[in-house]
């Protein structure tokens, strides 16, 4: 059963536009990737589900369209966004980051929530009175995916997690989203230059080119298809 449903979606920016009449559906408990180049519209497809662009077309969640809803409504429906950046509040402590995500859920929810996540991030755990500016690349974004944690989403966009992180830490960070899907069924849609690490974990895939959708397939497919091999694992 599909969680999210994108029907004839369009998307841009200003006067430009970017995304051309996306179809996609994505099942729920699945992780799902999202391929392709640099300017294919990647994350502008995150930004578009989670309302924070101007978008045309039909969004569907859980079967009730919230193409018409803002980003606040769209994250209290249940759609958690790490935005490719990070986007943590240096000045802040981790600890307060991580509370920054709560602000939907009572008090007691958040404690409960805080251990629950913080059980897969112990890193973060160590450093919570530490300032989240101080963080290494990895630690903070441990730090944004525990924030969109709290939000308890039942879908999680995650916008290139592995941007600027040594492949060591990256297979790490891919292992520790396996391992929250695996015990809490949360869907995911991931943006990701590292084909082959995502597609290790995930359940299915698109190869977006030019704001259209070209090819979707099983993960393990799009990992066998000479062509994604080619141009988007390094395959010859």
């Amino acid at each position: 059963m599909s969680l999210l449903g994108l029907r004839r979606m369009r998307a841009g920016y200003d006067a430009r536009s970017v995304l051309h009449d996306i179809d996609l559906d994505v099942e729920a408990g699945q992780i799902q990737v999202v391929l392709g180049a640099n300017g294919a519209g990647k994350t502008t497809l995150l930004r578009a589900i989670s309302g924070t662009i101007a978008r045309q077309g039909e969004i569907l969640f859980d079967g009730r369209r919230i193409d018409q809803l803002s980003a606040r409504k769209i994250v209290a429906a249940g759609i958690g966004h790490v935005p490719q950046g990070r986007g943590t509040f240096a000045d802040l402590t981790v600890d307060e980051n991580i509370r920054l995500g709560a602000y939907l859920r009572t008090a007691t929810e958040a404690r409960q929530d805080r251990e629950r996540w913080l059980s897969f991030f112990p890193r973060l755990r160590e450093r919570l009175p530490q300032q989240a500016g101080s963080l290494s690349g990895g630690e903070q974004q441990m730090l944004a995916i525990t924030r969109a944690l709290m939000l308890r989403p039942r879908l999680l966009l995650l916008d290139e997690p592995s941007l600027g992180l040594a492949p060591i830490i990256t297979q790490g960070l891919f292992r520790t989203l396996a391992a929250i899907r695996e015990e809490t069924g949360m869907t995911m849609l991931i943006v990701e230059q590292s084909a082959n690490l995502a597609l290790e974990v995930a359940d299915s895939g698109v190869v977006l080119e030019s704001g259209q959708i070209v090819l979707r397939d099983s993960a393990r497919n799009l990992a066998g298809n000479d062509e994604v091999r080619r141009i988007y694992l390094g395959y010859e």
